[in-house]
């Protein structure tokens, strides 16, 4: 529409500005709808959606394939059109033009100059002819000079005489006023006048000299026709010359308008192009973007995903070749499903069995990592290994506590020195023994390693060295305890006997000394036997409610009451309550911690005692704490594993029963003790009962309500 509006002057003057309004809006109109497709192009590039960034790239190919020859072709075709319209106004041109315009006035000025210089001479020629002559000499005239009319006028404007080539001239010509006024002054006049039909004539005048009249009496008139070959060339070059006129006016818009159209044109074919580059790169980038999506969903497990067939090309091919593998994938799937849950269920099997066990179970492979793991295993060892599964021995052999870094030591040491098999008793810290077994597992029954099955004997061991222990009491306390009576009935009756007959004091006070040192030695010795024989025996615990608080206090202020140096302090949390225990043996067990306590300090400047009785935690639902501390020698560091041993003792005097019998006390209440040294100095023992106290009979192992 443009191009045709530019063809015609009047239609492009009329229509261009609303064609112009109407391209404009269909750039608008492009533009927004290619914003929105790059703007969603950017967004899914901006989210990483899949097959973005190569519909980015595909686009940005075609795009820059597109613009670049638009570019270079608006950029030639400005340049082109700035210089063809230029030409059009070259110097040369309008010089040119100009030159033929003088060049066509010059040719009717000549030839008016020539008609009029004809219309002077013949004027003259005529001046002495009479009336009657005139006529004739006018048609010899007309033909002879080829006018269309001669007529000679009076001055009043009378018409003399008229030769006409034709009758359209038959009438008298018009006289301007002009011509009159020039005849009137003795001059010639000649005129260039257009006709209706296009022609042009030359009208001329010249005054006819008479000595006998005035000046311009008479005057003759001629009208000469212009050689219409001349006249038309005239006419085309005045036209042509105003038309470049005009059309030099009008360069700049003209220019102006032809750049916008082509801006214009050029802008609908990018924005167009551009599109259907972006438009292409997704159609194209479709089935990219379906497969990227389709093994994304197979990576997380979907393999029910199916892609539609985009064509039957290579693309295709490779969306079939997908969905098969799809297809295959999701039968092998469903098998290993059925493989897991299989191998799950006898997993679950397994470790519900292992759970229940108490035995400590360790499951190794062929680099001594761990696979399996029980509870019991990770309690016996005071290690959390449920997070260790699959680390090695060695990389948690240091962060898992000191009894597990012993463990995992000896069991080295055992694999390599009896790689295919072994029994053995391992010690660990704080005195634990297990008793441990190591057998490789069948390589054909799974993968080849190793498994350890552990359990903790110590209670055990400790339980028969009690019993041990208890029956070398009660049978060293039976075998001493019946000659002890005699010897002491024996001494003090030979005191009796000899004490009347001695007559020298030297005697008698040798017989007091010695009979004195049997009977006291006997009675340390019914102490000693009475403390094997409490020790061995059976114990008969009388459960009842007790206020510890209480119970603490009137201990430590029987003690007090003793008097001494010994500052005995007191802390006491009344929110215990009462507790279901056996008062008389938890008295026992204060004044066994008290008296060791005590003997201690002796010695010690400022020496104090601390008894505390508190919640545990804060909470009496929980338990109650026991603590016995001091700030005496403490105890030597190779006995804190044997302090509850029987007879063990770092004292001068004493059986060492006093801690083996309040440990007894301590368990038979469902409690538990431990003792240590405080880092500021001193001992500290720390008893934990529990807040429902359960009596345990220690020959038959039952629990009594």
């Amino acid at each position: 529409m443009l191009a045709r509006s530019v063809e015609n002057s009047a239609v492009f003057s009329r229509w261009q500005p609303w064609i112009l309004l109407f391209n404009i809006s269909g750039v608008l109109l492009l533009a927004v709808v290619l914003a929105r497709k790059l703007w969603q192009l950017y967004r899914d590039y901006r989210d990483q959606v899949p097959g973005s960034r190569l519909t980015v790239r595909t686009a940005s190919t075609f795009g820059l394939l597109v613009i670049a020859p638009l570019l270079i072709v608006y950029l030639f075709s400005l340049d082109f059109l700035n210089r063809g319209i230029d030409s059009w106004f070259r110097v040369e041109v309008k010089q040119g033009l100009g030159d033929a315009l003088v060049l066509s006035r010059a040719s009717i000025d000549l030839r008016m100059r020539e008609q009029g210089r004809s219309t002077e001479t013949f004027a003259r020629q005529i001046a002495n002819l009479e009336r009657t002559q005139l006529l004739a000499a006018l048609d010899i005239e007309r033909r002879r000079t080829g006018a269309l009319q001669l007529v000679i006028f009076a001055r009043n404007g009378e018409l003399q005489a008229v030769s006409t080539e034709s009758s359209a001239y038959a009438l008298a010509p018009r006289t301007p006023a002009e011509l009159l006024l020039q005849i009137g002054e003795g001059r010639a006049y000649v005129s260039l006048e257009p006709q209706a039909d296009g022609a042009y004539v030359i009208t001329t005048a010249a005054p006819i000299p008479n000595v006998t009249q005035r000046p311009g009496a008479r005057f003759v008139l001629g009208v000469y026709e212009v050689p219409k070959q001349l006249a038309a060339l005239s006419e085309a070059v005045q036209h042509t010359y105003s038309q470049y006129g005009e059309l030099a006016l009008m360069r700049e818009p003209l220019k102006n308008s032809f750049r916008l159209t082509l801006t214009l044109v050029l802008l609908l074919a990018m924005l167009v192009a551009i599109y259907l580059a972006v438009f292409s790169a997704q159609r194209l980038i479709r089935p990219v973007q379906d497969l990227i999506e389709g093994t994304r969903a197979v990576g997380k497990g979907d393999f029910a995903t199916r892609l539609p067939l985009p064509s039957r090309d290579e693309m295709g091919s490779l969306v079939h070749s997908f969905n098969d593998m799809t297809k295959r994938l999701k039968r092998a799937s469903e098998e290993a499903t059925r493989s897991r849950e299989a191998v799950e269920q006898q997993r679950e099997r397994l470790a519900v069995i292992l759970a229940r066990l108490s035995t400590g179970v360790l499951v190794l492979d062929a680099q001594l990592q761990l696979r399996i793991v029980n509870e019991a295993a990770g309690a016996i060892l005071a290690a959390d290994l449920g997070a260790d599964i699959g680390s090695s021995l060695e990389q948690v052999r240091y962060v898992r506590g000191e009894r597990f870094e012993s463990f995992v030591q000896q069991v080295t040491q055992h694999l390599q020195q009896q790689p295919d098999g072994w029994r053995q008793q391992i010690h660990l810290p704080a005195n634990r023994m297990l008793q441990c077994a190591c057998a490789p597992l069948d390589a054909a029954a799974g993968e080849p390693g190793l498994i350890i099955v552990f359990d903790d004997i110590t209670t055990l061991l400790l339980a028969q060295r009690e019993a041990a222990w208890g029956e070398v009491a009660r049978r060293l306390a039976h075998e001493i305890k019946n000659p002890l009576t005699p010897i002491q009935l024996s001494a003090e009756r030979l005191r009796l006997r000899l004490q009347g007959h001695l007559s020298a004091p030297e005697d008698v006070d040798l017989l007091e000394r010695c009979t004195h040192t049997i009977v006291q030695q006997v009675e340390a010795m019914k102490a000693m036997v009475n403390a094997f024989s409490e020790y061995a025996r059976a114990p008969d615990i009388r459960l009842a409610p007790c206020d510890l608080a209480a119970l603490v206090t009137e201990v430590a202020e029987l003690y007090r009451a003793q008097g001494g140096v010994v500052d005995i302090r007191v802390q006491v949390d009344a929110a215990m309550g009462y507790i279901e225990a056996d008062a008389g043996r938890l008295r026992q067990v204060l004044n066994n911690l008290l008296s060791n306590a005590l003997e201690a300090v002796a010695g010690t400047p400022d020496g104090w005692v601390e008894l505390l009785a508190q919640p545990l935690h804060g909470d009496p639902q929980q338990g109650v704490l026991l603590c016995v501390c001091d700030n005496g020698q403490g105890f030597q560091p190779q006995m804190l594993a044997r302090v509850f041993d029987p007879y063990v003792t770092s004292k001068l005097k004493g059986t060492g029963l006093g801690l083996a019998i309040v440990k007894k006390i301590i368990e038979e209440h469902g409690g538990h003790i431990e003792v240590g040294n405080r880092p500021e100095g001193g001992a500290s023992v720390r008893i934990v009962l529990p807040a429902g106290v359960r009596a345990i009979d220690s020959k038959t192992q039952r629990v009594k309500a």
